[in-house]
């Protein structure tokens, strides 16, 4: 039997593993969050995510985007 491999990208790609990092990273300061902007801030991080599995480049875009207003909302905490 002969096993094929996707055609999509590789499992070693430097800039996917930065993003994989980065969304885990931005998970973790969601979780640990209080407050009323948790619902909202939890759903605007699981569409970059999802964003993450079609368009990786606007992920990256979609995901400093969040992560500098999750700077300020932390910082208004």
């Amino acid at each position: 039997m002969m096993m094929t491999t996707p055609s999509g990208p590789a499992w070693d790609d430097p800039q996917l593993n930065a993003l994989a990092r980065r969304l885990r990273e931005a998970h973790t300061r969601v979780a640990g969050l209080p407050g009323v902007h948790k619902p909202r801030l939890t759903r605007q991080l699981l569409l970059i995510t999802d964003l993450a599995k079609r368009d990786p480049t606007l992920a990256v875009k979609r995901l400093e985007s969040f992560m500098i207003e999750l700077d300020g909302d932390e910082n208004a905490s």
